[in-house]
C-alpha cells in the first residue's frame, strides 16, 4: 500500500483534531487531502512525536495526531518511553514505514533490516501498538483509535513513493503562526498578544 492511499482514506475522519506532520511527502499529501490551519509541519527530523506529545499534554481534551516516518522516529526513539510515561489518552501516533529516507535520496533505514517499530513501542510499554499492512486494516485501526480515549501507536507498512499532490502550501513561520491562531480561535484562548512598542511600560 501507499502512504497517500492511507492518508486519503482517513482524511474525513479527523474532525477538529490537531495534526503534527513530519517534513517530506507526508505533509504535502495530508495538507492536500485535509487542508487546515490545524496542520503543523515539523521541519526538524525526529521531533514530530515529541511536538505532538506536548500538544496532547497541553490540550488534554482534544485529539492530537502525529504523522511520522520511520527515518524520523528512528532519530528520536528516546521519545517513545517519554510518551509511554506521560501516557496522553488523546494522542494517536502514526508512523509510515517505507524502509527508506525518501526525502534525502532513498537510503535504507533500520526497518529495512528488520527493526519492528510496533514491537519497539510495545517494548517501552505502549499497550496499544499495532502494525497495518493494508489500507483497510489501517483505516480500521485508525478509526478505532479515534473512537477511544487511549494512547495508540500505529505503524503502517507502506511502499516508497509520493502522491501526485501540490507541494506544502506555506513557509515554516507562516505555518506556525496560522497554527497558533487556529488554536486560539478554536480554544478561546490567547497565546500571542500583539503589542505596540512601549506598551508594556507602566504608565505613571
Amino acid at each position: 500500500m501507499k502512504r497517500y492511499e492511507c492518508l486519503k482514506e482517513i482524511s474525513g475522519l479527523v474532525g477538529d483534531a490537531l495534526v503534527v506532520l513530519c517534513a517530506g511527502g507526508t505533509s504535502a499529501e495530508w495538507n492536500a487531502y485535509h487542508p487546515s490551519d490545524g496542520n503543523l509541519r515539523c521541519w526538524t527530523l525526529g521531533l514530530t512525536s515529541s511536538v505532538a506529545l506536548g500538544m496532547a499534554l497541553g490540550l488534554p481534551h482534544r485529539k492530537v495526531i502525529a504523522f511520522d516516518g520511520d527515518g524520523a522516529l528512528l532519530m528520536n526513539l528516546c521519545g517513545l518511553p517519554t510518551i509511554m510515561r506521560k501516557n496522553p489518552n488523546n494522542l494517536i501516533h502514526v508512523v509510515f514505514d517505507n524502509n527508506v529516507y525518501e526525502s534525502s535520496g532513498g537510503t535504507r533505514t533500520a526497518t529495512a533490516e528488520g527493526v519492528d517499530l510496533a514491537s519497539v513501542a510495545k517494548g517501552v510499554g505502549i499497550k496499544n501498538a499495532f502494525t497495518a499492512t493494508s489500507v483497510d486494516e489501517f483505516k480500521k485501526l485508525f478509526t478505532q483509535a479515534m473512537s477511544k480515549n487511549e494512547l495508540t501507536f500505529i505503524c503502517a507498512k507502506v511502499e516508497p513513493g509520493r502522491g501526485e499532490v501540490p507541494p506544502w502550501s506555506c513557509m515554516e513561520v507562516e505555518n506556525k503562526f496560522r497554527f497558533i491562531r487556529h488554536i486560539e480561535s478554536t480554544e478561546g484562548i490567547s497565546i500571542i498578544e500583539a503589542r505596540t512598542p512601549g506598551s508594556w511600560k507602566k504608565v505613571t
